[in-house]
């Protein structure tokens, strides 16, 4: 395996570093505070032509690999903007495989490409809340009308639904007592989200406020046949074609959030001074931080290893998973030792760490939790009994 990034990869990382270090600690600050969508930043990334950074070239993306975004999206954490900066173009980046690959023709064409040039805001509709991470126990139901469906149900943890024009949904279309196996029977769509028959009321949260997250209440939305994804009843097989890709994306966020973390850590470390030199030098700060620094390294191993076999069409659900534990566990880990290496200023927001440490504890829960990860792992890959 070649360590080194190509030429295209290194492009990525340094223009996209220096493009989203124009947006300060004091920007992040302000629209996390003010609960207000980030639109400077994520117009200046569509503008860069970033948000189409996987997509087909044939609509206007440049057709790079799941790597190529990692990179991209680490670096957008890195840059201070951390979930906030993240969020708001993370489903730009990768969510519309499922659309990519599974959509018609037509679908695609009228879609795909608003979305590489940043005029088409979308969100993903999928959680709901007696199902939770058990996605066959979802209840939204399109039931089909001619050439309409009528939609009705619930959705939770919507991110952006506030600022989207469309949201791709999964529905059931059969009910889960009407099919032979809990999997099929669900529909995918890429549809209108339409204010007059969805209500959407965000949820109050403590962190990653500039993005927010919305429970939605739809009630008779009436979605056309052509906004269907691929087949009716094969949505479920559709969304875990994005399972893995979106594991490595939320562990390069997380990676990205411990680096500018740690960077804060060492240049407080370096600068405060306590009983007459730099508190760096006392081993209790300063081997917390080494050993941040180390698992840092380790986890973005892992992450390396898991894009590179995805961009070659190998399995990757071990690694990928493994990736956003370990990812997100570092990441969470250097941010609590960036707001320990301040004392009580980490617990003001003066020093932005307090952010870090808000959104990073966020990367331990989404899109699964830590534990469902080991569940994987213990029946999936070490073959014991499946608990879930």
């Amino acid at each position: 395996m070649d360590f080194d990034l190509t030429d295209d990869q290194a492009t990525i990382r340094s223009a996209v570093a220096e493009l989203a270090g124009k947006f300060d600690d004091e920007y992040w600050m302000s629209k996390d505070r003010d609960h207000a969508f980030p639109t400077e930043f994520y117009d200046a990334l569509a503008t860069g032509g970033w948000l189409g950074i996987t997509s087909p070239e044939e609509y206007g993306g440049h057709g790079f690999g799941i790597t190529e975004a990692c990179l991209l999206i680490e670096e957008v954490a890195r840059s201070g903007g951390g979930m906030n900066a993240a969020s708001s173009i993370h489903l730009s980046i990768f969510g519309m495989h499922p659309v990519i690959k599974h959509g018609s023709a037509e679908l695609k064409a009228r879609t795909i490409p608003r979305i590489v040039d940043g005029s088409l805001h979308v969100c993903f509709g999928v959680t709901e809340p007696e199902a939770g991470l058990d996605t066959t126990r979802i209840t939204t139901y399109a039931k089909r009308e001619g050439d309409h469906y009528r939609v009705n149900g619930r959705k939770v943890w919507i991110s952006k639904a506030q600022e989207s024009e469309k949201i791709l949904l999964l529905t059931r279309t059969q009910k889960l007592d009407e099919v032979a196996k809990k999997t099929d029977g669900m529909t995918l769509f890429l549809t209108d989200l339409d204010r007059a028959h969805v209500d959407i009321r965000p949820i109050p949260k403590m962190g990653r406020n500039a993005v927010s997250s919305n429970e939605l209440f739809i009630d008779d939305l009436m979605v056309p046949v052509e906004d269907r994804v691929g087949e009716e009843g094969k949505g479920f097989t559709y969304i875990l074609d994005g399972l893995n890709p979106e594991r490595m994306l939320i562990a390069a966020e997380a990676l990205g959030i411990g680096r500018v973390a740690l960077d804060r850590a060492v240049r407080y470390g370096n600068d405060r001074e306590v009983f007459g030199r730099p508190i760096g030098q006392n081993q209790g700060l300063q081997f917390p931080l080494a050993d941040s620094l180390a698992r840092l390294d380790g986890a973005e191993l892992a992450l390396r290893k898991a894009t590179w076999l995805y961009d070659r069409g190998e399995p990757c659900g071990r690694e990928a998973n493994t990736a956003k534990y370990l990812c997100a566990d570092a990441g969470f880990e250097a941010a609590d030792r960036a707001l320990q290496t301040h004392g009580g200023m980490g617990y003001s927001e003066e020093y932005n760490v307090a952010r870090y440490f808000r959104e990073a504890r966020l990367l331990k829960i989404a899109p699964l939790s830590q534990e469902m990860v080991l569940n994987y792992l213990g029946s999936h890959v070490l073959g014991l009994p499946r608990s879930y």
